[in-house]
């Protein structure tokens, strides 16, 4: 099967868009079969076609589509469809997006979107072929990931040194954090996780500045000083480090200082509580103290039902009668002073007296 990469302009795209029973779903100069045999039927929620218009309208990068390419030069959409309806719908006057359809646009914004450039995989080969090209990328576990559909979005040198450091087996990054990152660096994983580390979630918006730049050398030198900050912060290395979001810590507490062998000493006292359930979430604790991130062990439903039945079903809060299922497990003694998940450090609250204490 023979694959090429094409670009295409929204413009291109919905030109002689139709949607009818007769005539079945078509766009792109009515050359694209957007809507297939094997295709199902349009499913997105208005909240998902608002979010591919609004993609747009940021001019940020759509996922790359997929089309057949047939015997007689037209298309069929083998991936993409319900983008390229939302699309062509709304460019149609089908539907508004934020209560302004596509002719309530200002001139300038229509142009915007009709500019606006889409990624297309045009694929060539026999029907087998193309059902089968479809299952894989829908279906088997070798469909592509968001980011090597990323890197197709923004290919150049860029994204071809990145590559070099995060992205092949026994690259640089592997050689140096493998031990804190969770994933496969072959597809994709490794590379995703540091741009989004650097880019603090925005990794289509540092994508699309880096895309033209001669090297990788800022996500590269980047990368190595999170791992140069976790080892000198963390010295001693256990199995829950790997996969914690070290990026985003770093990005927070670089300039603090750290006392590395008090940090020691407070994390073995955790990983010895057995009230903590999320030993990962230590590391974060000890950076700025959210117990959030330890999930403390909750009552059991027996453990509670002696409370319950010990207070007559009395909240000690408000001082009212609440059924056994009204009514939440709460430490007498909170953990962080001390107190552990026995029964005689249980009491019941009743909902809104525990949210009231929680500050939820």
């Amino acid at each position: 099967m023979k694959i090429e990469l094409k670009e295409i302009t929204v413009r291109e795209l919905t030109t002689n868009f139709k949607d009818n029973e007769d005539n079945g779903v078509v766009g792109y100069d009515e050359k694209l079969d957007i809507r297939p045999p094997y295709q199902r039927e349009f499913i997105y929620k208005d909240k998902q076609r608002d979010a591919v218009i609004h993609t747009l309208i940021k001019d940020f990068p759509l996922n790359v589509m997929y089309w057949a390419v047939q015997d007689d030069g037209t298309f069929e959409l083998i991936d993409g469809q319900q983008r390229t309806i939302s699309v062509c719908q709304f460019v149609n006057g089908d539907f508004a997006y934020m209560f302004r359809y596509f002719h309530n646009l200002q001139p300038d914004e229509q142009k915007q979107i009709l500019d606006y450039k889409l990624m297309v995989y045009l694929c060539s080969g026999t029907d087998s072929e193309k059902l089968e090209w479809f299952k894989t990328i829908n279906i088997a576990g070798e469909k592509l990931t968001e980011q090597e559909l990323r890197n197709a979005v923004y290919s150049g040198e860029w994204v071809s040194d990145a590559k070099r450091h995060f992205s092949k087996n026994g690259c640089p990054a592997h050689s140096i954090g493998s031990d804190y990152l969770s994933g496969s660096a072959i597809r994709q994983e490794y590379l995703e996780t540091v741009i989004r580390w650097i880019s603090e979630g925005h990794i289509e918006g540092y994508m699309a500045k880096q895309q033209h730049k001669a090297n990788a050398n800022e996500l590269w030198l980047y990368f190595q000083a999170v791992i140069s900050w976790i080892k000198a912060s963390f010295p001693k290395y256990r199995r829950e480090m790997k996969g914690i979001e070290w990026g985003e810590l770093y990005n927070l507490h670089k300039n603090q200082e750290i006392n590395s062998a008090k940090l020691e000493k407070e994390i073995a006292l955790l990983m010895a509580d057995e009230d903590i359930t999320n030993k990962k979430g230590i590391y974060p604790y000890v950076l700025n103290g959210k117990e959030k991130h330890l999930n403390i062990r909750a009552f059991s439903d027996n453990q509670k039902r002696e409370a319950y039945e010990r207070q007559n079903g009395i909240c000690p809060v408000c001082n009212e009668h609440f059924k056994f299922e009204e009514m939440q497990g709460d430490h007498i003694t909170p953990w962080h002073a001390g107190g552990k998940t026995l029964p005689d450090n249980c009491k019941m609250l009743c909902a809104e007296d525990n949210r009231r204490k929680s500050g939820i």
